[in-house]
């Protein structure tokens, strides 16, 4: 039992929960190394949304409210860390969720879609019938009516050569990484980076406050180089003032 007064307390139970997750065999192995990761670049930014991922968190509510067909992809670390809140962006922005993995098989997929089901949500991908163009490995499996044909994706966590396809597919991509360093980060149309349960939660409220005008002028006024700069500099920063306490 960890204790509320602990002062990683948070961090502490989204641990937990990929590892409970990954007993259940809904996160896989690689996805405690991706957790893991995300957790040394959240330290960077000082485990908090900064300025810079709220921009990009009100752009990415934006576009979605804007498109015609937007989806969220989700995998097992998603899953196990806010289903629940994956499901009420959803709704609020009307956007279909569909699972895509890497390490794809049929007891994750089951696992996934009952994981969602169990929030009145029947998710897409469990039976694909399309591929995206130009990936060799499971992720390219996709269903036609969900991301084949979306004019939007929302990618929580890094996911760089399918980011690329998808851009080359001509879809606006989102991504949620904590790193800003990465191919997905790079390569995305908007790149927030916030961990990923502050980023849902916060697109939420957004969700609720953005209307069609108001979304047309952020992203008239959005610009991804910028965002992904200003977190770069917020990391290089931080790091000089904290080298100055030692």
């Amino acid at each position: 039992m960890i204790p509320k007064s602990h002062p990683r307390y948070e961090s502490l139970k989204k641990r937990e929960k990929i590892i409970r997750y990954y007993k259940k065999g809904i996160v896989a192995e690689a996805g405690l190394i991706a957790h893991g990761r995300g957790e040394a670049f959240d330290y960077l930014i000082g485990e908090k949304t900064q300025p810079f991922a709220l921009k990009a968190e009100r752009a990415a509510v934006s576009q979605m409210k804007l498109s015609l067909s937007p989806v969220i992809s989700v995998n097992g670390n998603v899953t196990a860390l806010c289903a629940k809140e994956i499901v009420e962006l959803s709704k609020l922005l009307n956007a279909k969720i569909e699972v895509n993995l890497f390490y794809r098989t049929k007891k994750r997929i089951n696992l996934i879609a009952r994981e969602f089901k169990k929030y009145g949500v029947e998710i897409l991908g469990t039976e694909p019938d399309a591929r995206i163009p130009g990936l060799e490995h499971n992720r390219s499996l996709v269903f036609s009516g969900g991301i084949y044909k979306a004019d939007t994706v929302l990618v929580p966590l890094e996911d760089g050569d399918r980011t690329m396809a998808l851009k080359k597919m001509g879809k606006r991509v989102i991504a949620i990484d904590l790193n800003p360093l990465s191919r997905t980060a790079q390569t995305a149309d908007i790149t927030i980076v916030d961990e990923l349960t502050r980023a849902i939660k916060e697109m939420i409220n957004l969700s609720k406050e953005i209307g069609i005008e108001e979304a047309k002028r952020i992203l008239e006024d959005y610009n991804n180089k910028r965002i992904i700069s200003e977190s770069i500099e917020f990391i290089n920063k931080r790091l000089k003032e904290m080298s100055l306490l030692f």
